[in-house]
């Protein structure tokens, strides 16, 4: 069930691959977390974007938020965030050009969270 977003500079369109990146994603994100169900992943690629970290306008960027339902522990939740980077990095390469500044937040899902299948 857990709900994955994906948003990245639009620099990286050609460069990454978002299918095969998915494809490893997905079952990270399930075993890391524990979760049973479907993964549910939406990319979202930014038109604009300016990461500020003294690349200046050369470097692009990946942030990817992983909602869960609540009940894990922090531990867990870092963990999976270090996997997801490390997944990032092997996608995206070690010295890339342009540099790619990549993040990752495990949260939990509201308790409004409802889901159905129609």
């Amino acid at each position: 069930m857990p709900h994955i977003t994906v948003d990245y500079s639009a620099r990286l369109a050609d460069s990454f691959d978002l299918r095969v990146f998915a494809a490893e994603l997905q079952p990270t994100v399930l075993e890391g977390s524990g979760s049973a169900g479907t993964c549910k992943t939406l990319f979202r690629q930014a038109a604009e974007a300016r990461p500020a970290d003294g690349h200046g306008d050369a470097a692009a960027f990946v942030h990817v938020e992983v909602g869960l339902l609540p009940g894990r522990p922090d531990t867990v939740k870092a963990q999976l965030s270090e996997d997801v980077l490390a997944l990032l990095e092997k996608h995206l390469g070690v010295g890339t050009t342009p540099a790619v500044v990549c993040s990752v937040q495990v949260r939990d899902l509201g308790d409004s969270y409802r889901l159905r299948t129609f």
